[in-house]
């Protein structure tokens, strides 16, 4: 290199004036790092020689020199004067290897491709015009980003297959960088220009469409860019919002598709995407809500508080609230997945459907209701294809829409209630929305994008769990309200229904009180439900009568008090009871007890036998499974007959006819077979069934008693029907503490394991002719 060098020190200006009687050579050699050790100068110089002597503009000496070759730096020579004296060994290079060759090819293209993103592409001839791997490698000198510490590695690398490696890679490395920052400042001058050219096309599309009367007024591209800007969603939901805007703008307004896609946006637009409620940490709070709008319902009230409890551990562990020395072990963060379903199965009125609003009050989130009831097409759940005229989003992607958050709560009214046919199984659909592996990518046929369902709090309704498809229930918990008992419907009408009743028929508070007595007489005549739906009915009706006489005579100077004698004057007289004593007083019928859709019911199995081909006939519409109980009890008595006491040709020549009342009313069920066998048993012997006895299990041919479902209902039916004493299968024992204490305490429970301990319970001792 040949550059020129300011004698800025006394050094330099000792050295240099030694120079010239020395035959103008210099020795240069670069000041050592620090960190190499004590010595003051590296350990390879440069011979270079003086071509000139001059000043600077600045009045400073300087030099003109040109280096010549590296050297090796000995020992310093005794001298008269300042300047440093030392002896040199010049460096000898060996011939460079073919490897170096090949690598040198390599540099130089990189060296002229670095130049070329510099400008500088003169400098192309001057590296092609350098054969010599090793000074091909020294021209790094010239780099003006190369550090001092890497120009002295070059110097001091004296073998030339390592310092063409070495300059190599640094090459590489500044060509990568110089192309990195050159595609980034395409990609942004691209954007640039690409930003511009839309603007200016779309000011000129919207100018084409003024000359043509096309307004665009309603939400036109901007707008809707203007509102996607502001969207809280991800990135592909973003990507398809564009895409379908770009395609707004390219497609006239006279074409049917440009509306399709503008309700299309509006639909996706105005889904709450990212916007969700925040769960309360109140966990006192939250029960004291569920408390106040219910009575009872404890299983569902606890699971409810569980779930907030369980948010509020994995938010303040998340968070870092607990001790250094628990995070570790204890901090789980907040999961997908952190919804809750459940399944509310019970008769009507107890309270399923009003449990979803107070569930929604007590953990601070929206309330939607999505009823099922009939719905038989898979697109009302999954949304109908935009190919269809008409198409629309599925009942689950409008009701996230209404609730205005993505983690609402969603009731799903009597799913049991689902049908199908040829246009699908909505239940089938339900499988992926109620599935917490799957929920959280649900893709709605209209949007066709995914919806995230996993924080949504799913509360189902049926009135029949055997209703539900099994893969359905299986992503489900279930839990049963199996309705209440006397007592508890009087609290309730107390605490709840009174109140709301008094607002809804115009009076105040204070004007008219009700009797703990009328309620329960209510109750006894004119109810005979497993919720409180009709108990609520007869008591608006009450009211309303005293409400028209407060309004014909005007305010009485006191309340109003409805006593048991007002609840029959006012209500007329009470429905009639079954007369249980009446039914059973003739051999051939027995009590039995059932669960139906509006709870559990006693039911009364007649026995008739007459004269003709032995045989079966059964009636009062009864299911596939009913006929084959009645068919197992005939074939168990047949069998039997004499272990039971019977004549052997008891059932000779004599065909049997079992009837279940009412006739009008389907019913189906297994557990129907031990009453079905003690009223043909009771036929037969002469034996009436005991009037205050009810029953209910399944029974095989060998007269082993099968248990049951329903045990809870049955048994609160058998109290509501004045019933004292009940047969249950003695599997089902486990199921007895289901059943309130109170009822317990009234009806006495006989568990049985065969028929015969059934036959033996249940008949009286004596023939009706004794």
């Amino acid at each position: 290199m040949t550059i020129t060098l300011a004698l800025e020190t006394p050094e330099a200006r000792e050295a240099a004036a030694a120079a010239s009687g020395a035959g103008d050579l210099l020795v240069l050699v670069p000041r050592s790092d620090a960190a190499r050790g004590p010595a003051r100068f590296a350990a390879i110089g440069t011979l270079a020689s003086v071509e000139r002597r001059g000043a600077l503009p600045g009045g400073t000496q300087a030099v003109v020199v040109t280096g010549q070759y590296r050297v090796t730096l000995g020992a310093a020579v005794a001298a008269a004067g300042t300047a440093l004296w030392v002896n040199v060994e010049p460096v000898e290079e060996g011939p460079p290897s073919e490897a170096a060759r090949e690598q040198a090819r390599e540099l130089r293209a990189v060296l002229e491709a670095v130049a070329e993103h510099r400008g500088m592409g003169r400098l192309s001839e001057y590296f092609r015009a350098i054969d010599e791997p090793g000074r091909l490698a020294d021209t790094a000198g010239y780099w003006p980003e190369l550090s001092v510490e890497r120009k002295v590695e070059i110097l001091e690398t004296v073998d030339v297959d390592r310092r063409v490696k070495l300059v190599l890679g640094w090459a590489r490395e500044a060509l990568a960088e110089l192309e990195l920052k050159d595609r980034i400042r395409t990609d942004v001058a691209e954007g640039m220009e690409r930003t511009q050219r839309d603007y200016i096309l779309r000011q000129q599309l919207a100018a084409i469409r003024r000359e043509l009367g096309e307004s665009d007024s309603g939400g036109g591209g901007d707008d809707y860019r203007a509102r996607l800007d502001a969207l809280d969603a991800a990135e592909e939901v973003r990507a398809a919002i564009g895409r379908e805007i770009d395609k707004l703008e390219r497609t006239s307004e006279q074409s049917p598709e440009h509306g399709w896609i503008r309700t299309w946006l509006d639909t996706v637009l105005e889904l709450p995407w990212g916007r969700r409620s925040q769960d309360p940490m109140d966990l006192v709070g939250a029960r004291s809500v569920l408390d106040a709008d219910h009575s009872g319902l404890e299983e569902v009230k606890d699971r409810v508080i569980e779930h907030l409890a369980v948010r509020k551990l994995r938010s303040e562990r998340a968070a870092g609230s607990t001790g250094a020395a628990d995070r570790e072990s204890a901090a789980v963060p907040l999961r997908r997945g952190d919804g809750m379903i459940l399944a509310l199965v019970g008769p009507p009125g107890v309270g399923k459907t009003s449990l979803g609003e107070s569930v929604a009050r007590a953990t601070g989130r929206h309330f939607v209701r999505v009823a099922l009831g009939g719905v038989r097409d898979e697109a009302e759940i999954r949304g109908h294809r935009r190919t269809y005229v008409g198409a629309m989003p599925g009942r689950l992607a409008r009701a996230i829409k209404d609730a205005g958050t993505m983690n609402p709560v969603v009731l799903l009214d009597e799913i049991d209630k689902l049908g199908a046919d040829w246009r699908g199984d909505p239940s089938s659909a339900l499988l992926e929305v109620l599935d917490p592996a799957q929920n959280h990518t649900f893709r709605d046929h209209y949007l066709d994008l995914d919806l995230d369902l996993s924080d949504v709090l799913f509360l189902a309704t049926a009135n029949f769990v055997e209703q539900i498809p099994v893969p359905l229930l299986d992503r489900m918990e279930v839990v049963r309200l199996d309705g209440y008992t006397d007592g508890e419907k009087v609290a309730i009408a107390r605490q709840h229904l009174l109140g709301r009743q008094l607002a809804l028929a115009g009076l105040l508070e204070g004007e008219v009180e009700v009797t703990d007595e009328a309620l329960q007489a209510m109750i006894d005549g004119y109810t005979t439900e497993a919720g409180v739906r009709s108990l609520e009915r007869q008591l608006g009706r009450l009211l309303r009568k005293a409400a028209a006489r407060i309004a014909a005579d005007g305010t009485p100077q006191g309340p109003i008090v409805i006593d048991t004698a007002d609840v029959r004057a006012w209500l007329g007289r009470p429905h009639p009871r079954r007369d249980v004593a009446a039914r059973t007083a003739d051999p051939g019928v027995a009590t039995g007890l059932a669960v139906t859709g509006a709870g559990g019911e006693i039911l009364f199995v007649e026995a008739s036998a007459s004269k003709g081909d032995p045989g079966l006939t059964v009636t009062g519409q009864l299911g596939e499974v009913m006929q084959e109980s009645a068919q197992i009890a005939l074939s168990y008595v047949r069998a039997h007959a004499e272990d039971l006491g019977l004549a052997e040709d008891a059932l000779d020549a004599r065909r049997v006819h079992i009837h279940v009342p009412a006739g009008a009313v389907p019913k189906d069920g297994p557990s129907a077979g031990v009453t079905m066998t003690t009223a043909v048993v009771s036929l037969l012997s002469g034996r009436p069934v005991r009037p205050e006895l009810g029953m209910t299990g399944e029974i095989t041919l060998q007269g082993q008693v099968l248990p049951i479902g329903g045990v809870k209902q049955k048994v609160l039916a058998a109290h509501r029907a004045g019933l004292t004493e009940v047969i249950l299968p003695a599997r089902n024992e486990p199921d007895l503490e289901d059943v309130p204490d109170a009822v317990r305490d009234q009806i006495r429970i006989h568990l049985a394991s065969t028929i015969e301990e059934v036959l033996d319970l249940a008949l009286q001792r004596e023939t009706l002719a004794a």
